[in-house]
């Protein structure tokens, strides 16, 4: 089942001279966790505005949740969860009361509140106000309101952001407990590691375009290399060497490095996920 699919998107704010997002092709299917990267003013929030239906004005085709996001009625965002980079909360509310408030605008009854908060480690926070917050608190608890309504389609706007790395892992825990649901989670994130452990596909996206989309794993596979990283000592100097995995049998420098029998560590070499989003786009995500 498609959730999102987007044909021939371009979209101009007034005023500009050139397009923010030029010819945008997007299929994304039910039950993925779909990552959108590209560094600041790429075009990736203004593509997720647009799939929420926030902006119009858009050409092109797009449909989220089998309707056109330029005809959305009141139900599409009972399905719709979002998180926003820059979370907004009544300060003087506390965690609970927060969720509480915000849950009143759905039809359905929400998920307990009190899971969600202990899920991203807020259980001791949940009668704290929001004024007395962290950023990286306010950044999980802005994660549960998302999740509070049980949605099937969720948007979360760099929900790494300010974590340290314990709150990093809960949180996309908790993400890939709800893929595991059948819930379909699209991330813009810059957090390379967290693209390449939980999306099952990226996309590149910069000055607007989509430049590549794949599985981080068939990226990362296709544009490996495909050599061998050797650490080892020779006449008691540590030395590094690469070789080609093409006919390394036969290659007379690395048959001579392992009769020596001293390896260190060997490995073959793989470029990251950041390496090839340099290498493809020209840019870095910063």
């Amino acid at each position: 089942m498609t959730m999102i699919q987007a044909e021939n998107l371009y979209f101009s704010y007034p005023k500009t001279k050139e397009p923010t997002l030029k010819n945008i092709q997007l299929s994304i299917a039910k039950g993925e966790i779909f990552g959108v990267l590209g560094p600041s003013g790429a075009g990736k929030s203004t593509l997720q505005k647009i799939l929420i239906g926030v902006l119009k004005g858009y050409e092109g085709r797009v449909q989220v949740l089998n309707q056109y996001v330029n005809k959305t009625d009141g139900q599409f965002y009972q399905k719709l969860g979002v998180a926003f980079e820059t979370p907004n909360f009544y300060q003087k509310f506390t965690a609970l009361e927060n969720l509480a408030f915000f849950g009143s605008f759905y039809e359905k009854p929400t998920l307990p509140p009190e899971k969600l908060l202990a899920a991203v480690g807020l259980e001791e926070a949940k009668h704290m106000r929001v004024s007395e917050f962290s950023k990286g608190m306010k950044m999980r608890l802005n994660i549960c309101r998302a999740f509070l309504h049980d949605p099937e389609l969720v948007f979360l706007d760099e929900p790494t952001s300010g974590l340290d790395p314990l709150n990093v892992k809960k949180v996309m825990e908790l993400i890939e407990e709800k893929k595991c649901e059948g819930k379909t989670i699209i991330i813009n994130t810059h957090n390379m590691h967290v693209a390449e452990q939980h999306c099952d596909r990226v996309a590149f996206i910069v000055d607007g375009e989509i430049k590549l989309i794949d599985s981080p794993k068939e990226l990362m596979l296709k544009h490996s290399e495909k050599a061998v990283a050797v650490t080892f000592y020779e006449d008691g100097e540590k030395k590094q060497d690469s070789f080609p995995l093409k006919q390394l049998n036969g290659n007379q420098r690395f048959r001579r490095v392992l009769e020596l029998d001293q390896i260190v560590q060997m490995h073959t070499v793989e470029k990251s996920l950041e390496d090839l989003f340099i290498e493809v786009t020209g840019r870095t995500l910063q």
